[in-house]
């Protein structure tokens, strides 16, 4: 469904209309970035792109749209009449949707008019700020499951329609193998999956009842739910009953536990399958999972084959978003574009000035080292390279100890038209488990993580602070 341009902060507007009213529409440069890393971890995964380049390809104001503004009475019919016109017409630049990303880099450099790329400013951190904080999550639960069987489960309590679905794409995207959102599954291409609820159970004469009925219509996917009684005292000899029905028939097994202690019940559940006969059956759990309670049972050696993970996944618990923001790099004037920056009292406020390109450094195995901002106008690092720390002055380190460098920043949107079609979800997805596993295990614990290195090139570590002097002498 095409987004309204209407989905902007007012602000967005009133300005726009001041921009118009002056003459005042230079191009301008805006980047889009996030301050810190989501969950306290090691990495952020970069999502939203397709679908943020679509909605921008399709920008259009309705006459609904401009007869809301119109009865509004903050705007003149100059400024309606610009936006019945409106379409955006600017280039974009951006990192590969599903990259590995980290604080202070521009994941998105808009160029475009002034009032166009004010009104999207809204639209952009909306999109990217929310896929990008699930997709993270679920790369976290998938590396601390170690890359085992994530489903999304958490479209009931996620935040609304849109939210459900935009959280089940992102989540598949971060290493989730399927959702539970039937109609994700049909807009994205994403595996469904499902078994039962406790009131199938319930809504039986007897569980032994409930278990072989629905193995009967499901006899390729008999996941049953074996906590709704007692789970050791009755669901597992009920589910193994059924186990050895269908272990005839040559189909396999499923449980599921969604309550209790799920170390200790896995064990039983899984010694009791075991003495059955029925070695290949699966042990699936749920209820309330987070990265770090899968984790601990990990440690604590549970045999658990496939994790359900809802609420804390689809939610983005216990971080309400990523700390994105949009914001000025550089303006034309007559003599070509001259660098922005905001300057606070906050050195971690303060914005990386001009157009700015994102290098990444690699070893000899492909594992990511570094990143390195800095201006377009520079030559690609080679050699031995000077590394500046974003807002300690002196602070610097000389390096050539890596085996390649690669451009992060590539065109995604030329004229207002995609220019870089977007690949398929799933490849999306495997890239995103390969750059997991290429990364050094330190950046992937759970708990203080390893910091990812952030570094600026000299020229443009002397133009900020060559403009935050300026500033402090105005």
């Amino acid at each position: 469904m095409p987004v309204s341009p209407l989905f902007t902060d007012f602000y967005e507007l009133t300005m726009a209309q001041g921009y118009l009213r002056h003459g005042h529409n230079p191009d301008v440069v805006f980047d889009m970035f996030f301050r810190r890393h989501p969950f306290s971890g090691g990495y952020t995964i970069f999502a939203g792109l397709a679908d943020l380049l679509a909605d921008l390809e399709g920008l259009r104001f309705s006459d609904d749209d401009l007869a809301y503004l119109e009865e509004d009475g903050s705007f003149d019919r100059e400024f309606l009449t610009y936006l019945r016109d409106f379409r955006f017409s600017g280039d974009l630049f951006a990192f590969r949707e599903g990259s590995l990303v980290h604080p202070g880099e521009p994941l998105i450099r808009v160029h475009a008019p002034l009032i166009e790329a004010q009104l999207i400013e809204s639209l952009v951190l909306n999109v990217i700020n929310f896929q990008s904080l699930i997709a993270t999550k679920a790369a976290r639960v998938y590396a601390a499951s170690r890359y085992g069987k994530i489903l999304e489960f958490g479209m009931r309590r996620a935040q609304g329609y849109d939210g459900a679905l935009r959280a089940s794409k992102a989540a598949y995207l971060g290493g989730a193998a399927g959702t539970s959102n039937t109609l994700a599954g049909k807009e994205f291409a994403i595996p469904v999956s499902g078994t039962m609820a406790h009131s199938w159970v319930m809504s039986f004469d007897s569980e032994a009842e409930a278990f072989r009925r629905y193995a009967e219509l499901y006899p390729d996917a008999a996941i049953l739910l074996i906590d709704t009684y007692d789970t050791l005292g009755s669901g597992l000899p009920n589910a193994i009953e059924v186990g050895r029905e269908l272990q005839k028939r040559g189909k396999r097994l499923g449980v599921r536990l969604d309550s209790g202690d799920l170390a200790y019940l896995s064990k039983q559940v899984r010694s009791g399958l075991d003495h059955a006969g029925l070695e290949d059956a699966i042990i699936a759990v749920s209820g309330d999972l987070n990265e770090q309670i899968i984790a601990q049972l990990i440690d604590e050696g549970s045999p658990i084959d496939l994790w359900g993970v809802g609420t804390q996944l689809a939610t983005g618990h216990p971080d309400a978003s990523l700390t994105g923001v949009y914001k000025l790099a550089a303006r034309r004037q007559a003599d070509g574009f001259s660098p922005s920056m905001k300057v606070s009292d906050n050195p971690a406020k303060m914005t990386n000035p001009g157009i700015k390109q994102v290098y990444r450094l690699f070893d000899g195995n492909g594992s990511p080292l570094r990143d390195m901002i800095a201006l377009i106008n520079e030559e690609t690092p080679r050699g031995e390279i000077t590394l500046y720390h974003p807002t300690i002055h002196y602070k610097h380190r000389v390096t050539s100890d890596y085996d390649r460098v690669e451009e992060q920043l590539q065109p995604v949107m030329q004229e207002g038209r995609i220019c870089s079609p977007a690949q398929p979800l799933q490849a999306q997805r495997e890239w995103v488990i390969s750059q997991l596993k290429s990364l050094d295990e330190s950046f992937l614990r759970i708990i203080n993580p390893h910091e990812y290195k952030i570094s600026l090139s000299r020229e443009l570590r002397d133009l900020k602070f060559r403009m935050i002097d300026e500033a402090g002498s105005r």
